[in-house]
Formats: C-alpha cells, structure tokens, sequence
C-alpha cells in the first residue's frame, strides 16, 4: 500500500490512500474519546427546569463499572480482525434480520445504561426488594439481559419482554421468564419494579405502553424509564418508514426543555408521580470506526399516584 502525505496546514496532513487516511481519521477521533471529559456526561443546566422537578435531580458521577466497560471497548476495538468479520457478517445478515437480532448472533453492541452503583443510588426501594423473598421485577425491550443482569439479583424471580427471536434465547439462557412483548399484560402477575430502558422512543405505541405499565405495576412499586434526548423516534420494525403509531408528546430545544416536558406531558397524565431522574451517558460497544458509542440518556424514577386506580391495560 502505497501512502503519501502532503501537509498543507501544520500538524494536517492530506493523505492519498483511502485507507490510510480511514485510519488516521480513526486514531484521531479515538483520541478525542479518550481525552473527553466524562464529568459532561452527568451536567445539567438546573437553572432553566421547573423548581419542582429541579428539586429531584441526582446527580450521577463517572464511576469505576463504568470506565470497566470502555477499557473493555477499547481492548475488542483493537482486535482488528475479528471486527472486520462482524463487519461483514453485519452487513450480509441485514438483508434479512434486524440490527437487534444481528448484535445477539455476533455478541456485538452489548449496552451500558446504570452501573451497580449508580442503579442503587436510583431504586429507592432496594432496601426492602432485599427482604421480599416474593419480590418480582419485569424489565421491557429487555435486549441481551446485560442491564437486566445488574437488577435481577435482588428480585425472587425476573421477567423480560423481547421482540429478537436471538435475543430472546439469550434472555432464557439467563434463567429469566420471557413473556410475549405482545400479551405481557395477559396474566394475573404484578411487579415491584417494572424497567423500560430506552423502549418509549423505540416502540410503536408508546403511550399505550405506558398505560400497560400503570397496570401491570404494584401500588407501592416502582418504575424505572430511560429515555434518550433528544427525543428521536424510531421503530425498527414498522412498515410506516419506521414511524411509530403514538408519537410522545415531548417538546422543547434542549435537553431540559424535553425533560419538562415529559414529566408534564406523559408521567403525570398516566398516574404516575415523579421521584427522581438523573443523566447518564448511554453507551455500546463499538466496532471498525471507533471503540464505542454514546447518547445522552435521563432515567427516570416514577411510581403510581396515590389514591387513584390503574387504568385498564386493553
């Protein structure tokens, strides 16, 4: 391979060879990963958001789980050749599967939403989770159980919805009930802890969704919503160029703006009261073009409005 360098501004040089400069493009965005400054991750501008809802933030920090799982990126972005296999695995089995069913057949693009620590500064309830040997948690859109993993342990038995047939071998595998994403509600069962991690955007009906859960949660349980922002949604299933049915009632310029408005506009007019919502970066593993990936994620934490009844899940 042939590669020449012709500098036309200082420290810049133009380089000839697609290739080589694909990989000098890399090395230079790899850099910047990792010269980011994390503490951004968990920043939020309190002083534009309702004093009401301000009140509830909790700030998250960058924690020793969580720079695990970019050493971890990092160390499989580097194994060249296994990456250009799942490259091009990836690209002949998109002709007929999902992206979400392609990362569960390659064990790529394993997800990090919480980190321990993080999950139990979040979950108000966990001291009392512990002492329920009954204590029930359903997580939705539930992928390949990773995050499931970090909250199943203090729960007697876990429950998953998942859509990916891979997927959903994965979620068994783990020992966790896997319920049909479309019947879920059509059992008698309720949970102290229903999770829907970065599901609401990416669903079809996520209004109805989150009338399901209001029926399907215990009066003094607990639900857990992650949702990235800017809202953007997408189904990747949907026949209506992967437009969803229910659009999510979110506006705002910024991210603070969207997050008012989702409290006011779907959390509380579905019964549900807000307790607590912290930032956090949403991340997964990376692949040829750079060692890992990031959103911004809120996770809220919600719970049933008191003295009212839940509606009806049909």
């Amino acid at each position: 391979m042939e590669c020449r360098l012709v500098c036309n501004q200082p420290g810049r040089p133009i380089i000839r060879s697609a290739l080589a400069r694909t990989v000098y493009e890399r090395m230079i965005q790899e850099n910047q990963l990792r010269n980011f400054d994390h503490k951004k991750w968990y920043e939020c501008d309190l002083s534009i958001v309702d004093e009401q809802i301000a009140s509830k933030f909790h700030k998250m920090s960058y924690d020793n789980e969580t720079d695990e799982f970019l050493q971890n990126c990092y160390q499989k972005s580097d194994w060249l050749f296994t990456q250009m296999f799942k490259s091009l695995a990836r690209a002949f089995l998109g002709i007929f599967m999902t992206a979400t069913s392609i990362n569960g057949l390659l064990k790529r693009g394993s997800m990090f939403v919480f980190s321990n620590e993080q999950f139990n500064l979040l979950y108000d309830e966990l001291g009392s989770i512990k002492s329920d040997p009954e204590a029930l948690l359903l997580d939705l859109g539930s992928g390949d159980g990773c995050v499931t993993s970090i909250m199943s342990k203090y729960f007697h038995q876990t429950y998953c919805t998942e859509i990916s047939t891979v997927m959903k071998k994965l979620l068994a595998k783990r020992g966790y009930k896997v319920l049909d994403p479309e019947k879920w509600t059509d059992n008698d069962l309720s949970y102290d802890l229903i999770t829907c991690l970065n599901l609401l955007d990416r669903c079809d009906r996520p209004i109805t969704m989150m009338k399901k859960i209001r029926s399907k949660i215990k009066p003094n349980g607990r639900v857990l919503i992650a949702l990235v922002f800017p809202l953007n949604q997408y189904v990747e299933s949907s026949n209506n160029a992967h437009k969803p049915t229910e659009t999510l009632p979110v506006v705002g310029s910024n991210l603070e703006e969207q997050v008012e408005s989702f409290v006011r506009n779907v959390i509380e007019p579905n019964d549900f009261e807000l307790l607590k919502w912290t930032k956090l970066p949403y991340l997964s593993e990376g692949d040829l073009d750079l060692s890992y990936y990031w959103l911004i994620d809120v996770v809220f934490l919600i719970k049933p409005k008191q003295n009212s009844e839940a509606p009806s899940n049909q």
